[in-house]
């Protein structure tokens, strides 16, 4: 062998050696196709405590790239980390984990694994930032956490069955996450939460998700604002959870035969406020819920304002708009065990002779054909009848059928700034 290539052959060899040790020399290792190291698992393996991987742009065909100790694994120019449907691409099983700047990609479909993009176990204090989740059964799967940050994210699938897809952003027995800044399109639930403590959930965009944009389970404390959820299933279940804040957040255009805005079931002591609810089947629903605020929301063109079960008791609707809904409050109750007062309705014809803002005669939201078709669904055909009208007429003069104390004493004469 000539002079040169064994020169050359020790400067290769000598290369590999500093990046083998580079972790302790300078806490960084570069992974690309055409240099020494070409496998994100291999570099992960090779890395010490505290060192930073960085990834170089082009498609690496890897899954179970497992991570058990405090590393920032970093693409540079969106590299492509392709499952090849083995399963589960990203395992972080340490603490102060990073994983930002990828696009990740299919994971396989499993009936009884949730193969997940990323799974997340057992840990604190993990960021994952940055990363386009792509073709996946389950984005990025939380369990067992605390204190972790999931932000900027995309994460979009394309299977129309709910059946066999999964959750985008799922996370089960989190304390203090924070889920902010996301896009989360065509999954099962877009963000789903179960026995999570405190999250703090904001300016997500969740949509074409095929149940829920957001899913809340026994999860009690924490809020969510100013987020977006559009054209799911159903927009928002929040369920068997207390002291949720629930603020300016958008539910635009959940429609079907069974969706809502935002449903509510075996909810206490939270606050619902300053949200828009915009053309959904159901703005509001309502479940065995007690002690809930509804104020200052503005409630338009949807199909029932709200509908309230006769098991939810002392909550209170107050200082909304309601807008042109077909139908305003939906009840199957003769009673009325909540509080509204203070709320601008469009469909109100009372009037204001004192000139202080407010109606001088009561509101009835509940009309008697909501209670009509309550009984008979299929009468909702005759909604803009002039028939339908007069007898809705006739009932708030003399209510007969409709509950006699469920009424607005305050109603507004103009909208709620």
């Amino acid at each position: 062998m000539s002079i040169p290539s064994q020169m050359k052959n020790l400067k290769y060899i000598v290369t590999v050696c500093l990046l083998m040790v580079a972790p302790q020399l300078y806490g960084q290792i570069s992974v690309s196709l055409d240099g020494p190291i070409k496998s994100i698992s291999e570099a992960v393996k090779m890395a010490e405590p505290g060192s930073r991987i960085e990834v170089q742009s082009g498609v690496y065909e890897e899954s179970g790239i497992l991570i058990e100790k405090s590393i920032e694994l970093v693409g540079i120019g969106m590299p492509v980390v392709n499952g090849m449907g083995n399963g589960f691409i990203f395992i972080v099983r340490a603490d102060s984990v990073t994983i930002s700047g990828f696009e990740i990609t299919n994971t396989g479909q499993s009936y009884v694994r949730d193969y997940a993009a990323i799974i997340i176990e057992k840990v604190a204090d993990f960021v994952i930032e940055n990363n386009v989740v792509d073709d996946v059964f389950f984005g990025i799967y939380v369990a067992d956490t605390k204190r972790g940050v999931i932000r900027n994210n995309r994460v979009e699938s394309y299977d129309l069955r709910e059946a066999s897809s999964g959750n985008g952003i799922h996370l089960w027995n989190a304390n203090n996450p924070q889920v902010y800044g996301n896009t989360v399109i065509g999954m099962r639930d877009g963000i789903y939460l179960e026995f999570v403590e405190d999250a703090d959930i904001r300016d997500n965009f969740s949509s074409q998700n095929n149940r829920y944009g957001l899913h809340y389970m026994f999860s009690n404390g924490g809020s969510y604002y100013r987020n977006t959820f559009t054209k799911n299933g159903a927009g928002v279940a929040v369920m068997y959870s207390n002291y949720v804040d629930m603020s300016d957040n958008n539910f635009e255009d959940n429609w079907g035969g069974a969706a809502y805005g935002l449903l509510l079931k075996d909810i206490k002591h939270s606050k619902i406020s300053g949200n828009r609810f915009y053309r959904n089947t159901v703005a509001i629903y309502s479940e065995a819920t007690s002690d809930v605020e509804i104020s200052g929301n503005h409630v338009e063109l949807n199909g029932w304002a709200v509908n309230i079960k006769s098991n939810s008791i002392g909550n209170r609707f107050i200082g909304n708009n309601f807008i042109e809904n077909s139908l305003d409050v939906r009840t199957d109750s003769p009673r009325n065990n909540n509080t509204f007062e203070g709320n601008y309705w469009s469909a109100y014809e009372g009037y204001d002779l004192d000139r202080d803002g407010v109606g001088d005669v009561p509101y009835r939201p509940v009309s008697l054909f909501s209670v009509i078709i309550e009984k008979q669904p299929a009468a909702l055909i005759l909604l803009r009848s002039m028939f339908i009208r007069l007898l809705d007429t006739a009932e708030r003069i003399m209510p007969v059928l409709t509950p006699k104390t469920l009424y607005d004493e305050k109603p507004r004469m103009e909208r709620i700034p």
